[in-house]
């Protein structure tokens, strides 16, 4: 590969990977106002989002796997021992500076949306505890313990240290 031609890719790349991980932040954020604003669709769906980028991001990592081989071709080292520094030996200083400074934004939107992403968790956790709480409340409501519909009152009931109440643990 050339070293304007690998220039150019690198760049092109950081940029992709750049305007992915803002797509990526802004669907994190409104998936935090989805929470905050308890709309169970408007979470579903930004989860949906979510899944697709990550989709796409998984693709990117394949391209990026791609350009480190390359580089390492050149530096005669294994793929995952390159990195930036060694990436910007092999292009032109204006490249290599713009490579940096792509690298630096990524990084730092990177943080951020893991950043968001823990705050939103720490939210749904809040939520789901809450909902779980309820439940809790309305099953102690019922004389004797919570029986199905339709249940003999003579049937066995199961006591509270008995009832096993779970949330979902939505790690997304």
């Amino acid at each position: 590969m050339s070293y304007s031609m690998l220039e150019a890719e690198l760049l092109a790349h950081l940029d992709t990977q750049i305007n992915s991980a803002r797509r990526l932040l802004g669907l994190v954020l409104e998936q935090g106002s989805s929470v905050r604003a308890r709309d169970v669709d408007g979470v579903l769906a930004g989860l949906a989002a979510i899944q697709s980028e990550m989709g796409r991001r998984g693709q990117l990592e394949q391209e990026r796997m791609r350009l480190l081989a390359t580089a390492g071709q050149a530096l005669n080292t294994a793929p995952s021992q390159v990195t930036l520094e060694s990436l910007c030996a092999l292009v032109s200083p204006a490249a290599a500076q713009s490579a940096r400074e792509r690298s630096a934004e990524l990084r730092g939107l990177l943080a951020e949306i893991a950043r968001e992403h823990g705050i939103n968790r720490a939210l749904m956790r809040q939520e789901l505890a809450f909902l779980s709480h309820l439940v809790r409340m309305v099953g102690n409501e019922h004389e004797g313990g919570y029986r199905p519909t339709g249940e003999s009152p003579h049937a066995p009931t199961v006591s509270p240290a008995h009832r096993a109440y779970s949330a979902l643990d939505l790690q997304a």
